[in-house]
């Protein structure tokens, strides 16, 4: 088994698979609703000259996530 890290831990162009989610409420209602659920297929496309947020390709759409958010979803690299 690989080990899991936080999301916004993985390096521009770097590919993971999406494997626990601990967020809850509207936060977690609208990642979903974005495609970014459990075993999903992501990858990170680049960060923001400040490094926060970062822009993620999610189902075909590149999509910009804080690093708050993102440091509570556990992707294996």
């Amino acid at each position: 088994m690989k080990k899991l890290i936080s999301m916004d831990k993985i390096k521009p162009n770097e590919k993971a698979t999406v494997r626990r989610i601990e967020t809850c409420g509207s936060i977690r209602r609208r990642l979903m609703d974005i495609g970014l659920a459990e075993n999903s297929q992501i990858e990170c496309v680049g960060r923001s000259p400040m490094g926060d947020p970062s822009a993620y390709l999610i189902c075909g759409a590149v999509v910009a996530i804080r690093k708050s958010d993102c440091s509570k979803i556990y992707v294996e690299v």
